[in-house]
């Protein structure tokens, strides 16, 4: 008996679904961590971290920026302390404070999938990620067949989803 020959679209189907089940967890810290980057330039989800230094004493501002790789604006001097925004330095210490608001270490780590560069292994992550998002863009239209009601629909809902992003981009 000779074996019957599967559909390409059920091979894409099962594809589809497979790589859905295992990108679901990459798709949740994505998601997470892509939802916490909308309020990176507020203090939400933010701690205070406060670290002191031990520098050279006598240091002038723009040894103390270069020292703490920061860029500084003095505010004000009272007697041998320096005041500048979230930083004090102390001149005849040496004592420099800095204040930093920043996430936590998990969804620090876990914002870094949105920055990574060529640079960075987590690159190989996100290719992988972006061209499987694609392929389930496409593996979509094969669920169903262009004469069923449901392609109609869903087709109508695809170019919705379209323009919606594409009106959010330009307002």
């Amino acid at each position: 008996m000779a074996k019957q020959k599967t559909p390409f679209s059920f091979q894409v189907r099962v594809i589809h679904r497979y790589l859905g089940y295992f990108l679901s967890g990459i798709m949740m810290v994505y998601a997470i961590s892509g939802i916490a980057l909308i309020f990176r330039k507020t203090d939400a989800l933010k701690k205070e971290v406060i670290t002191e230094t031990k520098l050279n004493t006598n240091l002038k501002v723009d040894e103390l920026a270069t020292a703490l790789d920061l860029k500084l604006s003095l505010e004000k001097e009272e007697g041998n302390v320096l005041y500048f925004e979230n930083v004090t330095y102390n001149q005849q210490t040496g004592l420099a404070t800095v204040k930093k608001m920043e996430v936590p270490f998990v969804l620090d780590k876990m914002q870094k999938l949105h920055k990574a560069t060529t640079k960075d292994p987590l690159f190989y992550l996100n290719i992988f990620f972006g061209a499987s998002l694609l392929f389930f863009v496409l593996s979509a239209f094969w669920m169903y067949t262009p004469t069923m009601p449901i392609f109609k629909k869903g087709m109508y809902f695809a170019l919705g989803g379209a323009v919606l992003t594409i009106l959010l981009l330009f307002v």
